[in-house]
């Protein structure tokens, strides 16, 4: 799966029984291998025949064809899978560079899903080359209303540019590519009354606004909740006891309520607002001046530390297994954590007496949270929880600085060397300078050392960043790189590593803004299209020379 985008889960036993994807391709000589991305659905049609069955059963029936389809490939069992009959279709090709063939090595998008085709993979019928923008609205006003028709559910259609050298040269942002856009249609609404207004508290002490209303079916599944967001949006909305509001589900997934419809609203209904006192601990919120967010500043609030521990165990920082929201809030609740820290000092037997522990569980859970003590510091850094510092900023900061005490001495006397890091700006800057200036946080930090962490690089992982240059003065930082061919000594993840510890950055396509093209043997297509725009090319020698090379300024 693509997972986070660097980690998935690996499902090719669940994968080869559906039958829409071939176990051997149709080609009578292959490429060495062949990168297929697409997407897994159960159609309406064997949904309802699957929750048929499960009605037969006494099984609970499934909610929708999405979530059916995602758990469904997550299964242990592979004849589970089998039996729920998903379909497959393929949206990408990715071939070895240079490869030449029957059929032919496809030049655009078009022609990827033929070549698929060809291969034995099934592919959307409905897909269609647009010569202009024009066919490009008219396809998507016409399928507005023939998706209805459709035998699975689709909230909108995907343009993509059809030349596979645009696409090479529009690239990526961080998080999609530049050549393909999704254009969506309205969402469903249904209008409903509001039963209450909640809060809920996260671990960064904002309090969000969630509206409780009557149940209602939406885009496959029943809703009865929805955030509102802040103060200000609870204020727009004009919200009153008893309302009738209008509810949809953004994107299909996300509920969100539009509008109220004040015409229906009872006679006398008080206006509702945001609570002055914090909903868990009692504690006074505060809003700063500028700020969209209503917080509660009080750091032993239970709501804070649970949220605080969500994160710290979640896959992007410390990636605990065994260690989810229940067990979480029992831990809270029962005063045995009142820290991140205090996590490493439960026992096995400890553990093993909690709600739905058992010996096996409880120590699982002990071994898993002793390795996550080896976890890199990036990830260390990003568990922490520091407002605006993400997976992505942590990682940077971490090439930067390779400890917390390193970053501490930053934040507090050179703040203008986090400024200088690329991505990072004076916002980051000044959040960390505060927490990291915070008693309680300091205290936290000193605990984590002495349950085991050591807040920065391992010896080996320092190793490599001064292999690679300073390692906190980024040699290689606002230069782009591409690797094409096989390099003598390394593998392409490891190049890849050694860039971006560097402070560089590793593309897959050779545009005007590249600043290097790494070349190895049986280069491809890179090394021309580098060649012809005068991108220069190295080695992998010139490449370590310039990686141990004293950085610029």
């Amino acid at each position: 799966t693509r997972g986070d985008g660097e980690r998935g889960e690996e499902i090719t036993a669940n994968v080869r029984t559906i039958a829409s994807v071939p176990l051997r391709l149709q080609l009578a000589d292959p490429p060495p291998w062949v990168e297929v991305r697409g997407e897994a659905l159960i159609p309406d049609g064997t949904f309802a025949a699957i929750n048929a069955e499960r009605a037969e059963r006494g099984d609970d029936l499934f909610a929708n064809p999405r979530n059916a389809c995602a758990g469904t490939l997550r299964q242990l069992d592979p004849r589970v899978v089998a039996a729920r009959r998903l379909d497959f279709f393929a949206y990408t090709l990715h071939l070895p560079e240079g490869w030449s063939g029957e059929p032919a090595a496809p030049t655009s998008q078009w022609e990827c899903l033929q070549w698929l085709s060809a291969v034995g993979f099934k592919v959307n019928p409905n897909a269609q080359l647009c010569p202009d923008l024009a066919a490009v609205e008219a396809f998507f006003a016409r399928w507005d209303t023939g998706r209805r028709e459709l035998p699975y559910a689709t909230d909108g259609v995907v343009v993509k540019l059809d030349d596979l050298r645009l696409q090479a040269d529009a690239g990526f942002t961080q998080k999609a590519p530049r050549w393909a856009i999704a254009l969506k249609y309205p969402a469903e609404e249904a209008p409903s009354r509001l039963l209450r207004l909640s809060c809920q508290v996260g671990r960064t002490g904002v309090v969000t606004p969630v509206a409780e209303f009557e149940p209602v079916p939406l885009a496959g599944t029943t809703v009865s909740r929805a955030t509102l967001h802040n103060a200000d949006r609870l204020a727009e909305l004009d919200l009153h006891a008893g309302d009738t509001v209008v509810v949809r589900k953004a994107g299909e997934i996300i509920p969100e309520v539009v509008r109220v419809l004040a015409e229906l609203r009872p006679a006398g209904a008080q206006r509702l607002e945001l609570p002055h006192a914090c909903p868990e601990c009692g504690s006074e919120l505060v809003r700063e001046e500028g700020e969209a967010a209503t917080r509660c500043v009080n750091s032993s609030c239970p709501a804070i530390l649970r949220g605080a521990l969500r994160h710290w165990v979640s896959k992007g920082a410390l990636d605990v297994d065994g260690l989810g929201s229940k067990l979480i809030e029992q831990l809270v609740e029962r005063g045995l954590v009142r820290s991140i820290a205090d996590l490493y000092r439960l026992d096995g037997a400890l553990l093993a007496s909690l709600e739905r522990m058992g010996d096996t569980s409880a120590a699982k859970l002990v071994s898993a949270l002793e390795a996550s003590k080896r976890q890199p510091w990036h990830r260390q850094l990003y568990g922490l929880g520091i407002h605006h510092v993400g997976e992505v900023n942590a990682k940077a900061l971490a090439r930067s600085f390779g400890s917390a005490a390193e970053l501490a001495h930053a934040a507090s006397d050179t703040p203008e060397l986090i400024t200088a890091i690329h991505g990072i700006g004076a916002e980051i800057a000044e959040s960390l300078q505060q927490w990291l200036a915070t008693p309680a946080n300091q205290q936290l930090l000193e605990q984590l050392e002495a349950v085991g962490f050591g807040l920065a690089w391992s010896e080996s992982e320092r190793e490599a960043a001064l292999q690679s240059g300073d390692g906190s003065e980024a040699a290689l930082a606002g230069q782009t790189f591409v690797l094409t061919g096989t390099l003598p000594s390394l593998s392409r993840s490891q190049a890849q590593a050694l860039i971006e510890a560097a402070g560089g950055k590793v593309s897959g396509s050779v545009s005007k803004k590249t600043s290097y093209v790494v070349a190895g043997a049986e280069a491809g297509s890179k090394l021309a299209k580098a060649e012809s725009l005068g991108v220069p090319v190295l080695d992998e020698a010139a490449l370590q020379a310039l990686l141990s090379a004293d950085p610029p300024g």
